[in-house]
């Protein structure tokens, strides 16, 4: 009983984890309808920026999480502005090549930058890297990015109900005809969302650089993981993001313990499984990986 607990409530910090480097992805797919490939390389950005302002600067890469977000919210209006508003009504292969290519460039920027080095922080001092949870122990590191996680899902689903631009952003995902013809600046909304959803994925690899290690291609490992939890819970449907991650992380951590080799084909299977018989995911909108901008 110790193993399955211990097991569970490591599942559920590996999936607060995997909720927040997802959120992004879906917040913009569910505007924009854009599928961002780049979305692995933003949170190498972040990963990096907080390594830098530990080493250079001495701050905490918890307390310096608002400097990576600010950071990737330009870097996400910069995006936007540079590649994303000439593409957003093409096709979705030519988006797909668009953010291919800015993935592949940002892969090689930082192999040229902070060569293929593994970077990471500490934070704890010796003894202090896990705490009893409940009788089981727990990586305190993960227990903050969880923390994290929920932090920045309640801001989201705080900012959309609460504030106009919220509600704007809202109306455009529902749709994008409408909204115009009520008089919301559509331009303005994407931007926002952009900024907004690149910035929480740089947040989340600001958060995740004390348990994980920052190297050029760190993106790759994490964006099938978020696929498959955005597919999971829902295209655009953000609380959805969060119960997907944490049905994926509790997933992988059971199935890591029968069988670790077995990790990363479970991504590959549930997705294919989803993909075949549950397309819509468990809270997704029947037809909103369809829709498009017009």
């Amino acid at each position: 009983m110790d193993t399955v607990l211990q097991l569970f409530i490591s599942g559920i910090l590996l999936g607060g984890i995997y909720a927040l480097v997802a959120i992004g992805l879906n917040l913009i797919f569910g505007v924009a309808k854009v599928v961002n490939f780049a979305h692995g390389e933003f949170l190498m950005i972040g990963m990096y920026v907080a390594y830098w302002l530990t080493n250079v600067f001495g701050i905490n890469p918890y307390l310096g999480a608002p400097l990576v977000f600010l950071c990737g919210a330009l870097i996400g209006v910069g995006f936007y502005l540079g590649l994303i508003r000439f593409t957003v009504y093409k096709t979705e292969l030519t988006q797909v090549f668009a953010t291919l290519g800015v993935a592949i460039l940002l892969q090689n920027l930082a192999l040229m930058l902070f060569s293929a080095d593994y970077l990471t922080v500490q934070v704890f001092s010796s003894g202090n890297e896990s705490i009893p949870v409940l009788g089981a122990y727990v990586s305190t590191t993960r227990l903050v990015s969880f923390l994290f996680a929920v932090a920045a899902m309640a801001f989201v689903m705080l900012f959309i109900k609460k504030t106009y631009m919220g509600k704007a952003i809202e109306a455009v995902s529902q749709d994008l005809t409408a909204a115009r013809l009520v008089g919301i600046n559509v331009d303005k909304v994407l931007v926002v969302a952009f900024a907004i959803g690149i910035g929480l994925t740089a947040l989340a690899g600001g958060v995740l650089i004390p348990s994980f290690y920052a190297f050029p291609t760190v993106g790759s490992s994490f964006v099938l993981i978020s696929f498959v939890v955005v597919v999971l819970g829902g295209l655009g449907n953000v609380p959805g993001t969060l119960i997907g991650g944490l049905l994926l992380g509790v997933l992988e951590s059971f199935v890591g313990f029968i069988e670790p080799d077995l990790k990363e084909a479970t991504y590959f299977v549930l997705l294919i499984l989803l993909l075949a018989f549950l397309p819509n995911g468990l809270f997704g909108i029947k037809g909103a990986e369809k829709e498009a901008l017009k």
